[in-house]
């Protein structure tokens, strides 16, 4: 297959093993401070680097097995948000790898990654227990949409339509944003982005990302137009108040940081 290397990632989360079952309410706690958790089994390091690198872009902790038994031990002995499965490993491939997370009674959403692109070949990943299947060569793009709707899926059937990040309170349906109790106006784009930021407070957010989510370009249109909005926030945010919670990490991305 085709793919751009890329380099990995600064570091890895640290691997948490959970035993039974987790209860609700410690599950909501450790989902409001960590980034979900995928794992990729990949056995080719070019693409397992190419993933990984784009999905911590994202926001996303990640884990990598770079064969099939290590991803059938990590996918059966941690918890994770989604699995990303090559279908052809090294060791168990990746059909035997679901079909042994099924019958443990793990219901974590897996996508199939497969140079295999038959129907009779989607139709088997998805009868092992996959609940999608994306052929190689692939556009990162539309493997980060696909994870996203399958985490959809899987999360709270209702979204939560309140956000708050600090003393900084943010309510969807009213369209709302209010700052130690205080109201704060923003044209809908300045809306947009501070809803995507709040959304992955404490995160490095990316000019990619930003660009992709915000404005919807799926290019560089080499216009200073986050730089000018990023502006307008803070001015809004950030000036009137004591602390700075929107932050400029260099060459690298933006950040609402509460502890800031």
């Amino acid at each position: 297959m085709s793919i751009i290397p890329a380099t990995q990632g600064a570091h890895d989360s640290t691997p948490r093993h959970v035993l039974g079952a987790e209860p609700q309410a410690a599950r909501e706690k450790r989902d409001l401070i960590d980034p979900m958790r995928i794992l990729v089994i990949e056995d080719d390091r070019d693409a397992a680097d190419y993933l990984t690198k784009g999905l911590r872009e994202s926001g996303y902790s990640v884990d990598h097995a770079p064969d099939g038994r290590e991803g059938m031990s990590l996918a059966l002995g941690e918890r994770y948000d989604a699995m990303i499965v090559d279908r052809m490993l090294p060791g168990p491939d990746g059909l035997s790898i679901v079909e042994a997370v099924r019958k443990a009674s793990i219901a974590t959403p897996v996508l199939f990654l497969s140079a295999l692109g038959d129907v009779d070949d989607r139709v088997s990943g998805l009868r092992a227990g996959g609940d999608d299947y994306l052929v190689k060569p692939f556009a990162f793009s539309e493997l980060l949409a696909r994870l996203e709707a399958l985490l959809r899926r899987a999360g709270p059937g209702q979204e939560n339509t309140n956000l708050k990040v600090g003393d900084l309170e943010m309510d969807l349906l009213a369209r709302k944003v209010t700052r130690q109790g205080k109201r704060v106006y923003l044209h809908p784009r300045e809306f947009r982005l501070l809803e995507y930021l709040m959304r992955h407070a404490g995160q490095v957010v990316t000019r990619t990302m930003l660009l992709e989510n915000v404005w919807e370009y799926h290019f560089d249109p080499q216009t200073n137009v986050i730089d000018v909005h990023i502006s307008r926030l803070r001015q809004k945010i950030d000036k009137p108040f004591d602390t700075a919670i929107l932050q400029t990490v260099r060459g690298a991305g933006y950040k609402l940081d509460p502890a800031a």
